[in-house]
């Protein structure tokens, strides 16, 4: 076992940001204010300081401060002062000074170093194409991404000059990723590829016509029942949360949402304060394409929000009505993050045979919930925001009741 090193006499006791003080005060405060316990602000603060001390002995302006720096830090040999007892950061310190780089870019001190979420380059044409997709279309940011990253995933294989794309590489290539991924990824995948292409053509930058080019991928639209879980189950998912746990109250309002209203898990990450009219009991909505409709919000739905922002959500700065139940506390931001919820209360409500597992498992429980009580399909289709009646008649075949009132005998029974 090694000693641990002994500090050096000559080595001051105390770290000193210089002229980075108010800046490190501001950060513990910013740390704060987004929910962090005080243990992890003194540890945040901690960094900084360290960070700001050294710059102070290297001689490094803050306004030079960039990735480089970051680095440096990581490398240097501490003697810095304090009463740490390695010479060496770990990479967990390094991370906490970076936030507070970060930080200081924010506030225009040095140059931003965050790291970009997807870390490839993006494709020119790519680019442009997402671009017409928000400006065009009319689709949500998350499919616009969703769009991009499938794109990029193919140019390896297709190119980066689209002037030579030909009708036997697209179908190569579909056909490579048919493969090796699962047919509704593929069938995602060429929806995106084949809006490219015609993109693409529609500026004069590949052959016109090379999208008809994408093979089919055979999946037949509402060939399957929907899948849904009894109402007697949908309470039970929704009794098992814990109200005690603030955690609980967000929970159980996401999942009455979900029930009732049949909320598509972007519904729930987009939702705002201002979506909500108290006074007229009503929920505005923005579906796919940007449709938006007022729903008549269920008093037990409209009671579970109110309990969570009265008594469960954290008092910060953010306009979305659903936030993180752990600091730093912000809007959730993935679809999956709600599928989640879905899938935990399945679990604690005892149901482990559920069809799936995710948000449109209530969507679906919503819409033959309706059905079942006498609903009209017109009247489905209003409240699940579907763009065509064919969608909602998916439900029919649910109604098992009246599907046997208009069920023709088989011919095959019949004697000649």
């Amino acid at each position: 076992m090694t000693n641990p090193k002994v500090i050096s006499p000559t080595r001051p006791r105390c770290m000193d940001p210089g002229a980075l003080s108010a800046l490190v005060e501001a950060f513990a405060d910013d740390l704060t204010a987004l929910g962090h316990t005080r243990l992890t602000v003194l540890f945040y603060a901690d960094s900084a300081r360290h960070f700001a001390a050294w710059l102070g002995q290297t001689g490094i302006a803050p306004v030079g401060i960039d990735g480089g720096t970051i680095g440096e830090f990581a490398r240097h040999d501490c003697c810095c002062g304090g009463s740490r007892q390695s010479e060496r950061l770990s990479h967990r310190y390094v991370n906490r000074a970076r936030r507070f780089v970060c930080f200081l870019a924010e506030r225009g001190i040095g140059k931003p170093v965050a790291v970009p979420k997807a870390a490839v380059s993006i494709d020119v044409h790519v680019a442009e194409f997402q671009e017409w997709l928000k400006v065009h279309r009319g689709i949500s940011e998350r499919t616009i991404d969703r769009h991009g990253r499938m794109v990029l995933r193919l140019l390896p294989a297709l190119g980066t000059d689209p002037g030579t794309y030909d009708a036997r590489l697209v179908r190569h290539v579909i056909l490579e990723e048919a493969g090796r991924c699962s047919r509704a990824y593929v069938k995602t995948m060429t929806m995106a590829l084949r809006g490219y292409l015609r993109f693409l053509a529609a500026r004069g930058l590949c052959r016109p016509g090379l999208d008809h080019a994408i093979p089919t991928i055979p999946q037949w639209r509402l060939s399957a029942l929907p899948r849904y879980i009894t109402s007697a189950e949908v309470e039970r998912v929704i009794a098992s949360c814990d109200v005690a746990r603030p955690q609980g109250v967000r929970d159980r309002a996401i999942l009455l949402l979900l029930a009732r209203l049949g909320l598509r898990a972007g519904d729930i990450l987009d939702m705002r304060f201002d979506d909500i009219d108290w006074r007229e009991g009503a929920l505005s909505v923005r579906g796919k394409a940007r449709r938006e409709i007022r729903l008549p919000l269920p008093q037990d739905a409209g009671d579970a929000i109110l309990d969570y922002l009265q008594d469960a959500r954290p008092q910060v700065a953010c306009d979305r009505v659903f936030l993180r139940s752990v600091a730093p506390y912000r809007a959730l931001s993935r679809s999956s993050t709600v599928s989640s919820v879905v899938r935990h209360a399945l679990e604690r409500a005892g149901i482990n045979d559920a069809p799936s597992q995710g948000a449109h498992l209530l969507r679906h429980s919503a819409a033959t919930s309706m059905l079942r009580s006498g609903a009209t399909l017109d009247t489905i289709g209003t409240i699940l925001r579907h763009r065509s009646l064919d969608t909602t008649a998916h439900y029919a075949k649910v109604d098992i009741v009246m599907l046997q009132q208009v069920a023709q005998p088989w011919p095959g029974g019949v004697s000649c």
